[in-house]
């Protein structure tokens, strides 16, 4: 059986935070359906867990952290094997400053 993946806290309200500023910027339909595809992309992990690349910028932490991309937005995830599942923790806006990729 496959591991699941499970949205932490931090990265809902990332997730949140995205969906505002796209409903104040680009509408409320685009908002939607940019929020589904990045939520759509978190669960091709199902399939394949490794698909996506190291994060070189959090290689210090003590997780092996990975992520996706799509379009401007990188879905930060590890492997919890122990839970038997995908945690994604954050998602990144790629226009920003990386140092603030690692504040979760």
């Amino acid at each position: 059986m496959g591991l699941t993946v499970y949205w932490t806290q931090f990265a809902e309200d990332k997730l949140n935070d995205v969906f505002a500023y796209l409903s104040e910027n680009a509408g409320h339909k685009l908002a939607q359906k940019i929020i589904g595809q990045i939520i759509d992309k978190s669960l091709e992990l199902e399939k394949n867990q490794y698909i996506g690349q190291k994060e070189p910028l959090l290689i210090s932490r003590i997780h092996d952290f990975r992520y996706l991309v799509f379009n401007n937005y990188k879905i930060i995830y590890w492997v919890n094997l122990k839970k038997q599942r995908i945690e994604v923790v954050n998602i990144f806006d790629c226009r920003q400053n990386p140092s603030k990729m690692d504040k979760f």
